[in-house]
């Protein structure tokens, strides 16, 4: 351990947060979660027996950054987010892929139930994650079934002792209809996705609205709700990126220098196109707020127009979007395209003083493509191991993923037909 390191090492806090190991060449190599950062981080430079590959790993590490959060879960899917945006070479190394986890609802099912597995299906189910720490996340999920209850093996019908407990929806008792317990259960999706600021207010509406109908038994259940949903705001931070520290990305800050940006910016939002011979056309939109993936704010667009023309078609998304000021304005635009949809949709932001950069893939579409920006009418290139240019990259691959997601969608709906 250099010296520089080992005076940093002293000033870690007890604090949860995600740190980041770097070799001596400032590239990120490893990113983790800590319930407590000072005592997870020393134990790396401890003389405690380690295996050979976490060896190898204390062997490279010449430096390390973290960034504080509110509480372990915060922690939790922070370190997921950062994980997809630098895939640092020592978490593959390192990972034991049993730890990967993803929440399984099997909403295609009459009674749907909940589940975790390592590997999503072409299914009807819908999947959360990934996440990294598979015991954490099924403490976290067991947290939020007393706000939401549901099943955690397919449908029989039988009474449990989970029916008593009040941890199912009680469709075996007649407590409520499949119908009521699936519109629980995208709220319980809805909460795993971030969406939780809107979901406590749509319930105090729900309230509200039923008490002064005199509805009072749906008035008491959304009360009921209410306040678990507060309970919760204490222990779980489901993706609400509030919590960041927006000074501590360092991405973010490299974005602001280079185009000359007044602040970093605290919303971006990025865009791509899908389709295939002009047919099933859609748009994406997804936001990453300060820095991390708000998946509550994506929005699809299926194309009403142009359907064979990108640029007609980026020019109809961004258009549409506009239309939408209740959602809030993004601090910068990323496009899926070089100079040419840069320039088509240049005059509709200007006048809202939207700066909106591309993604020249110059005909290379692969995942490793590297990172050229089109910006004020130039080209330029970006260090692949740079901080802005991984941030670029995942905004530009989620966009690709959410865009090619739902013309799938739209594609096997048209074939049912």
């Amino acid at each position: 351990m250099n010296e520089a390191l080992k005076q940093k090492l002293n000033k870690l806090p007890v604090d949860p947060g995600v740190y980041f190991h770097k070799n001596a060449a400032g590239e990120i190599i490893y990113v983790g979660k800590a319930a407590v950062l000072k005592n997870r981080v020393r134990q790396y430079f401890q003389k405690s027996h380690k295996d050979v590959k976490t060896e190898a790993l204390v062997r490279e590490i010449a430096d390390t950054d973290w960034i504080v959060v509110d509480t372990e879960m915060d922690a939790l899917f922070l370190e997921s987010e950062m994980i997809k945006r630098y895939m640092p070479k020592w978490n593959i190394l390192l990972r034991d892929d049993k730890t990967v986890s993803y929440v399984r609802v099997s909403m295609g099912d009459e009674v749907p139930y909940v589940s975790f597995t390592r590997t999503p299906m072409d299914d009807k189910a819908v999947y959360v994650g990934p996440f990294y720490g598979k015991s954490a996340v099924e403490r976290a999920v067991r947290n939020l079934r007393r706000v939401f209850p549901y099943y955690v093996k397919p449908y029989t019908g039988r009474k449990t002792l989970d029916t008593d407990l009040g941890l199912t929806p009680g469709i075996e008792v007649g407590k409520c209809t499949p119908q009521e317990y699936k519109r629980n259960l995208r709220k319980l999706i809805r909460y795993l996705e971030g969406d939780r600021k809107k979901l406590i207010s749509e319930t105090e509406r729900t309230m509200r609205k039923a008490a002064s109908e005199g509805d009072y038994e749906t008035a008491a259940e959304a009360r009921d709700q209410l306040f678990g949903l507060k309970e919760l705001q204490r222990k779980i931070v489901f993706s609400d990126k509030e919590f960041l520290d927006i000074s501590s990305d360092q991405a973010l800050l490299q974005l602001q220098k280079m185009l000359e940006l007044e602040k970093p910016p605290r919303r971006i939002e990025g865009y791509d196109i899908s389709h295939q011979s002009g047919e099933n056309a859609v748009g994406s939109m997804v936001v990453f707020t300060n820095g991390a993936a708000d998946r509550a704010e994506y929005r699809k667009f299926k194309l009403r127009t142009s359907r064979n023309d990108d640029l007609k078609s980026m020019r109809e998304v961004i258009s549409r979007r506009l239309k939408h000021p209740e959602w809030e304005y993004p601090d910068l635009i990323i496009l899926d395209g070089g100079l040419t949809q840069v320039n088509a949709v240049l005059p509709l932001v200007q006048p809202l003083g939207i700066p909106v950069i591309g993604r020249d893939k110059s005909g290379d579409h692969s995942k490793s493509s590297g990172v050229k920006i089109i910006f004020n009418g130039q080209i330029i290139p970006l260090p692949s191991d740079s901080h802005v240019a991984r941030l670029i990259a995942r905004i530009d691959e989620e966009a690709h993923r959410f865009a090619i997601t739902y013309h799938s969608l739209l594609k096997r709906k048209s074939m049912l037909k």
